[in-house]
């Protein structure tokens, strides 16, 4: 499974503070998903435009199976990852965020004040995680256990589906 991790941050799109979130989601990656490579690094800033362009490019070209954007997803005015992702995906998977919601609750009410959302978007899912590092490898943690078979039926051969 090939894995694209984005950034998005306006301070460490500029360089002004360090991306802890990234790299702490490609630990929790390594670490817990087996046969995963990071393929794809990146940090923009909260711009929906830029944030979408390279979604559909890692969707598009690169072929990654997964992408995990990290920041952008809560009430503020520049959060605007979820939208981005909107307006790329082409198939929701609510269960997902409704899932890293929900046990987030548990853990804090500011759960409610998240955004994020995952879609689909030709054969590659596409998951937005909050911007805090700790945060970010909480949500992964819970969806983790059915990323590989979501990324295995989406790689189906599509004559293959009329058996299911």
């Amino acid at each position: 499974m090939r894995i694209g991790i984005l950034t998005v941050s306006d301070r460490s799109a500029r360089g002004e503070r360090e991306d802890l979130s990234g790299p702490a989601l490609a630990r929790a990656v390594s670490e817990r998903l087996a046969g995963a490579t990071i393929a794809q690094t990146a940090s923009v800033p909260d711009d929906r435009a830029q944030i979408a362009a390279i979604l559909a490019h890692w969707a598009d070209v690169l072929r990654l199976e997964l992408i995990l954007t990290t920041g952008g997803t809560g009430v503020a005015p520049r959060d605007v990852t979820p939208e981005a992702t909107l307006d790329v995906v082409e198939r929701l998977t609510p269960g997902l965020a409704e899932a890293m919601r929900g046990e987030s609750l548990r853990v804090t009410p500011h759960a409610m004040l998240s955004r994020g959302v995952a879609g689909i978007r030709s054969r590659t899912l596409i998951v937005n995680l909050p911007g805090s590092p700790k945060a970010a490898v909480e949500n992964l943690s819970v969806i983790l256990p059915v990323l590989p078979h979501a990324v295995e039926l989406l790689q189906e051969d599509p004559a293959a589906e009329q058996h299911h």
